[in-house]
């Protein structure tokens, strides 16, 4: 692989998400390596829907070279997703196909009716990331670890949700749904007004918690894989749980305050996640949070 291309990918996740980053830059070489490009893909095919207008390409023109990807040019993202595929022979193409169509639901789909239809949206843009993961974290196809995987993208994504309520409803996007508004006597017209009451409170904490089963799903069996992998998953998985302990000490406004885990807490979790792994001798090849 050109060593241009993987700096490429990899400074597209240390741009798009310092979480992911900090979590999976630990792994073995040519793990980490593939996590760059599965997340360099996965930030283009979104930004395709969330920025049009500085996206190199539409989501249907992503789909079209994806499909012929041995003949497809024109970005540094071609020859990264030939590589990965080669490198590894497990990885199946119908998640990322599936993470396209998540994507553009985003283009018809503006507010959502039943957790029902969230849960699926979270499916399609971030269970299958779990996916798509699964067969560079380990080298065994074991579905408990797949299933786990895809809980813990689709409780990621809900954590997303709550953090982005205010930027969704800018881009004419309302995912928390109707069901759940109606369920605590919040409406529509409040929370584009960003009113922030016990009632709205309330509502994102009962999201919250279908995150929380899904995360400690995510995040049952890491025992099960090589210890680096493992490692990286429960960062990623700690990582995000803070997102949701700083939307709390911003006072559940998701409207106008963007909920940042600072790095001397990003800090604190890398040993507690350590601590878990038996790891905190450093024994584990984990680098500091900075």
């Amino acid at each position: 692989m050109n060593e241009q291309i993987m700096q490429q990918c990899e400074e597209a996740m240390r741009r798009g998400s310092s979480s992911f980053y900090h979590a999976f830059r630990d792994l073995p070489e040519q793990r980490r390596n593939a996590v760059y490009v599965i997340y360099a893909f996965c930030r283009l095919i979104d930004d395709s829907v969330d920025e049009p207008e500085t996206s190199p390409f539409t989501i249907h023109e992503l789909r079209e070279r994806f499909l012929d990807l041995d003949k497809a040019e024109g970005h540094f993202i071609f020859p990264a997703l030939r590589w990965l595929f080669v490198q590894f022979p497990n990885l199946n193409p119908q998640p990322f196909l599936s993470q396209m169509d998540g994507q553009l639901l985003d283009l018809t789909l503006h507010r959502y009716e039943t957790m029902e239809q969230l849960e699926h949206y979270c499916y399609l843009v971030a269970g299958t990331v779990g996916e798509m993961l699964l067969p560079v974290l380990r080298d065994d196809l074991h579905i408990e670890a797949a299933e786990a995987g895809i809980a813990l993208g689709k409780g990621m994504q809900i954590v997303n949700i709550i953090r982005d309520v205010g930027e969704d409803l800018r881009r004419g996007r309302r995912y928390i749904p109707a069901e759940l508004l109606r369920r605590h006597g919040y409406n529509e017209e409040e929370l584009e007004r960003g009113v922030i009451d016990e009632r709205f409170v309330a509502m994102i904490n009962e999201l919250h918690d279908r995150a929380t089963e899904w995360f400690n799903k995510g995040v049952s069996n890491l025992d099960t894989y090589p210890r680096r992998s493992g490692i990286a998953v429960g960062l990623a998985a700690a990582f995000y749980g803070a997102i949701f302990d700083q939307v709390r000490r911003n006072g559940y406004d998701v409207f106008t305050r963007r909920a940042i885990v600072p790095d001397e807490e990003k800090g604190v979790l890398l040993l507690n996640v350590l601590a878990a792994f038996g790891a905190v001798d450093g024994t584990a090849d984990s680098a500091a949070v900075s």
